[in-house]
């Protein structure tokens, strides 16, 4: 008799099928599984024994082979302990050979581990109009897939009752992670209007921000402080990236995200941590920030492999990760927030504290960052040393939730306008380019005439004169302004690399 029993692969987001076939023959007592299993695969025979042996029951002295196909498609990780242990019970008797058919099953022994990867196995499972068995503490992540049944089983003895009919498995309900509000707010940095500004506008159009400025002038304040001025999540956006960090196995208790992440790596972060690889090639800070911020301090100091890494994602919105066993793709749609400091002493400019190696200091530190990846950030802001008499004022009157109701209105404005477009996938002005950024950013008569003859006076290229056009729709949006006007386009030349 051969049991069948469905689960998955994972291949970046994407849940492979995978048919587990056991078998029992008579002959030497042995316990094979083939298939292109690694290592963690391989030690699942053990993991099934012992929980089998826990429930009073022991493997038959048979040939057991377990068959992972396709067979040319590497299998990794531990959650193919539950399906080859269903299957071996299937063919024990323990189980109705056919209770299976419609489900998907995927779990580690003994039934209490954190398995990655749960809601894009119930997603695909949906897609296949079939059920989900999973461990307890990921069924309230399965639930999100859909009107599927979802078996949330809290022990293997459990299940097998379950599907004995003596006992009842509830369907677990969707999990949702607590949302507590952030204390950080705007109106805990006093000064800095101008890089207040600029997060703002960074925050209205999904600009990429460049903070330079001495130490202790606030950059990463500012930083911090970008997700509590971001619109929340849409419930499709929510799903989006909840996958992604339940294949990094960071989905807490099985709770869809709802805020917008916020990663900070330490500049010590090699470049498979960056942007995603290592063995399994996971997803890494760069696909975990997908639709939220990516904060990025001190700069010059990350391995310059691993910036120059960062160029394809920024552009793209996605990372392709190639190795010897795996080449797969994640989502990197990022706000990318990046802070530095003028020069490696950081008092460039500090006429009390004076770089003693200026200009070349500067020069050399900056020198780090390479001209493409410095031409994908959309906005440079000077960030000044605050002045000690800004500290003794009161806080500001306005703060985040002020902010974040102006930067809302805006991207309702962005979203309604690309809705009307047809084939426009963009959805923030950030992302807009070409021909789309051409029809939705075209300024009024006095505004062109400024653009072009900075254009030519500053001799901006391509990729600047349409920088400087996305920023300037972005301003428009803030001022609730369909058309994009001088004043508009003026500001942007301001904050705009050039």
């Amino acid at each position: 008799m051969v049991a069948r029993v469905r689960t998955v692969a994972f291949q970046g987001i994407e849940a492979l099928d995978v048919d587990v076939q056991v078998q029992m023959t008579s002959g030497m007592p042995a316990f094979t599984v083939v298939g292109l299993a690694d290592k963690a695969v391989g030690e699942s025979r053990e993991r099934v024994r012992g929980a089998l042996a826990a429930m009073g029951l022991a493997l038959p002295p048979k040939r057991i082979t377990v068959n992972l196909a396709p067979a040319d498609m590497v299998k990794e990780g531990s959650h193919f302990d539950l399906p080859i242990a269903l299957g071996l019970l299937a063919t024990m008797g323990a189980l109705p050979g056919d209770v299976l058919d419609g489900y998907v099953a995927l779990g580690e022994l003994g039934l209490d581990g954190a398995v990655a990867g749960v809601l894009p196995a119930a997603i695909h499972a949906s897609s296949l109009e079939r059920g989900l068995i999973c461990p307890a503490a990921q069924g309230g992540e399965a639930a999100w897939a859909g009107d599927i049944d979802v078996v949330a089983a809290p022990s293997l003895l459990a299940l097998i009752n379950h599907f004995r009919g003596t006992q009842v498995l509830g369907r677990p309900l969707p999990q949702l992670a607590d949302e507590a509000k952030s204390r950080l707010d705007l109106a805990d940095i006093k000064g800095q209007e101008s890089a207040k500004r600029a997060l703002e506008i960074a925050a209205a159009g999904g600009h990429n921000l460049l903070f330079v400025g001495p130490p202790g002038s606030g950059k990463s304040m500012l930083a911090a402080r970008l997700p509590g001025i971001l619109p929340p999540l849409s419930p499709a956006e929510s799903l989006e990236v909840s996958m992604i960090h339940s294949l990094a196995g960071q989905l807490a208790n099985g709770a869809v995200i709802r805020r917008r992440p916020f990663r900070d790596p330490h500049h010590s972060a090699s470049m498979p941590a960056l942007v995603g690889g290592g063995l399994r090639a996971r997803p890494g800070e760069v696909s975990l920030a997908h639709l939220g911020v990516l904060f990025l301090d001190e700069l010059p100091e990350f391995q310059r492999g691993a910036l120059e890494a960062l160029r394809q994602p920024l552009e793209s919105g996605r990372i392709a990760v190639a190795r010897a066993n795996a080449h797969v793709s994640y989502p990197a749609r990022v706000q990318l927030v990046a802070a530095m400091n003028p020069c490696r002493c950081g008092y460039l400019d500090d006429p009390a504290q004076a770089c003693s190696r200026a200009p070349r200091c500067a020069a050399e530190y900056q020198s780090k960052i390479s001209g493409p990846l410095f031409d994908r950030i959309d906005l440079h802001v000077d960030v000044p040393s605050v002045n000690p008499a800004d500290l003794s004022l009161p806080p500001p009157t306005e703060g985040s939730a002020a902010v974040a109701a102006r930067v809302a209105q805006a991207r309702d404005r962005q979203a309604a306008r690309f809705a009307a477009i047809r084939g426009a996938t963009a959805r923030t002005n950030a992302e807009a380019d070409g021909q789309l950024l051409e029809d939705i950013a075209t300024p009024d008569e006095a505004g062109r005439k400024l653009l072009l003859e900075a254009a030519e006076r500053m001799r901006l290229s391509a990729r600047g004169y349409h920088r400087v056009l996305r920023v300037a729709r972005t301003l428009a949006d803030l001022d609730q302004s369909e058309a994009v006007r001088r004043v508009h386009i003026a500001e942007a030349l301001v904050i705009c690399p050039l």
